[in-house]
């Protein structure tokens, strides 16, 4: 009789066939309700991965996952770049209404995003022709309707008195900035407004019918261009350890230009990691959750070889340096009513580190010094000065063929727990970015 791991790669290999055979789903079929294509805008130093849980709660309840799609940018430069922004989305909305046949499309903005949106509705009347409806995300306030698009406004902590005037105002004063983008509280508004009756459910639905098809970018953090000149390679691994199940990759895939990859078909149940490999830069090893239904909001946030952030990490053949990020910030400071993240089997959150008032949703840890020694008394201030942030100085053992395991566990505020691992990659050759699910 064959071993788990054969029956699990064959079922894998069943499912790339599956879905190579299958033919493209139509977006909407005879006697079907129709949908509108939602658009979503994301925010400062944001991404698509802001909104892929609500995407997948959007096609759980009938959405084609086609019709939604995320329109991103360089949020550090937007003051000079928004008329090319602005024109980048009149293209996308043209070609989403000739490919559905859709009389308008539905807008969804979030912080930095609103003010894109905004500026987009209230500059020309044609604009706002084509939007049925504008949801505005813990962002800006409005003395009117933006460009007198019926609208949503949903608002996290903060002040009680923020609003658009004229439109629905809904206030969730306990969720925090990002968490307003994807909870199941904000979804139920959101699918409400866009469809007129509440959703049918706010949990992710397990696909059916067949494997899930993953699709997504590998791009620069935070600019958002492609990862160019580079390879993908997916591996199904433990859920437990994060070793690789098969020595050879599920997926090959040469990236160029955006950094677009997929879609690739996945065994829904299964752990994956994605290896981004780049000439004369470490290998950037990816652990996603298992994707229980087809996502085509998957982003792989690297950085240039020797810039930005990764270039402020310590790196030695005796530790493991790991970033973390969840579409949810990280509560240190709050006590039971917070979050925990332990790193093999110590919380590395605290009020120093992880205040609710920094809305970290990026963690960075790493031997600082190179020192063996793990010091959480105070963030490391190159982290904690960026926006979204933060940095610690925790010492994860790495052995040279990476036999070890990373004991990764998190309990999550208002309930959830969920127990990862990684293998310990040498810093000195690996980076390793682990995603943890906001929900």
């Amino acid at each position: 009789m064959p071993s788990p791991r054969r029956r699990l790669l064959a079922l894998a290999a069943a499912a790339v066939l599956t879905v190579a055979a299958a033919p493209a789903p139509a977006v909407a079929s005879a006697g079907e309700p129709s949908y509108r294509p939602v658009i979503f805008v994301h925010g400062s130093a944001g991404s698509a991965a802001q909104f892929e849980t609500q995407a997948k709660r959007l096609t759980g309840n009938g959405y084609p996952i086609e019709v939604i799609e995320a329109h991103e940018y360089d949020s550090a430069n937007i003051a000079t770049i928004l008329t090319q922004v602005h024109a980048g989305l009149d293209a996308r909305i043209t070609r989403l209404l000739a490919a559905t046949g859709a009389d308008r499309v539905d807008l969804v903005g979030h912080s930095l995003g609103t003010f894109v949106a905004q500026g987009y509705l209230t500059s020309s009347p044609a604009r706002a022709a084509r939007v049925a409806h504008y949801v505005n995300l813990d962002g800006r306030t409005a003395a009117a309707l933006p460009g007198g698009v019926p609208t949503l406004a949903i608002w996290g902590e903060g002040d009680p008195a923020r609003s658009i005037a004229g439109g629905t105002n809904v206030y969730l004063p306990d969720q925090s900035h990002t968490q307003t983008v994807s909870s199941a509280e904000s979804f139920r508004e959101i699918f409400r407004f866009l469809r007129g009756h509440g959703p049918a459910t706010t949990r992710i639905v397990p696909e059916r019918g067949g494997p899930a098809r993953v699709s997504g970018r590998a791009v620069i953090f935070p600019a958002n261009t492609g990862v160019g000149d580079a390879t993908l390679e997916v591996y199904p691994v433990s859920r437990i350890t994060g070793r690789r199940l098969s020595p050879r990759p599920q997926h090959v895939v040469p990236l160029s230009g955006d950094g677009s990859f997929g879609p690739l078909p996945v065994f829904p149940s299964v752990r994956y990691e994605f290896a981004l490999l780049r000439t004369g830069t470490a290998t950037h090893h990816f652990y996603l959750p298992p994707f229980v239904r087809s996502d085509s909001f998957v982003r792989l946030l690297a950085g240039r070889p020797g810039e930005g952030l990764g270039a402020l990490i310590e790196t030695s053949d005796r530790h493991t340096a790991l970033v973390f990020s969840r579409q949810k910030e990280w509560w240190g400071d709050q006590g039971d009513a917070g979050d925990r993240l332990w790193i093999n089997g110590r919380n590395i959150l605290n009020p120093a580190n992880a205040p609710r008032t920094k809305r970290v949703i990026g963690i960075f840890a790493f031997d600082d010094g190179s020192d063996g020694v793990t010091d959480l008394t105070a963030p490391l201030p190159e982290f904690f000065s960026q926006i979204f942030i933060t940095g610690m100085d925790v010492f994860i053992p790495a052995t040279p063929a990476h036999h070890g395991v990373v004991s990764i566990a998190v309990h999550q505020r208002g309930g959830g727990f969920e127990v990862a691992g990684v293998p310990n990659w040498r810093s000195s050759d690996h980076r390793v970015t682990v995603n943890i699910d906001d929900h």
